[in-house]
């Protein structure tokens, strides 16, 4: 059994936290065990808090759209902004000497660490994140 689901969010964290519980309780009553549950968790709130801070610079007036597709056996989440977009490629390594005190990159790393696909389309204002349920 698979559900869709999508949702249109404001530029803000308390509206991103809705979007956690309700892919979350899906994710949950689908029998993702808990590493998979913590990956998926960690992963969105990366994404939607760079949707939200990086794409819209916490804008009001533009939202988040997120879709996720949930089944036993794999979540797709797709976030995407309203913002100009960005190089993936383009973001400096944080785990390089000359990058260990800043801040930038760290959520692109986590993302791509904790899910088993991370995508980006052209613009760079879209991320697809996929985690099987192994």
């Amino acid at each position: 059994m698979s559900s869709d689901r999508t949702m249109v969010i404001s530029s803000d964290l308390q509206a991103a936290r809705r979007v956690e519980e309700a892919l979350l309780g899906q994710v949950s009553a689908r029998g993702y065990g808990e590493a998979a549950q913590f990956a998926i968790k960690l992963a969105l709130e990366e994404g939607l808090n760079n949707a939200i801070k990086h794409g819209n610079g916490y804008d009001p007036d533009k939202n988040v759209r997120v879709e996720f597709d949930v089944n036993g056996d794999r979540a797709i989440i797709v976030i995407t902004d309203e913002g100009r977009g960005f190089t993936p490629d383009a973001v400096p390594d944080p785990t390089a000497d000359e990058n260990l005190e800043r801040p930038c990159g760290r959520g692109l790393m986590l993302m791509r660490a904790y899910m088993d696909e991370v995508s980006f389309n052209d613009q760079g204002n879209q991320v697809r994140m996929v985690k099987r349920n192994a």
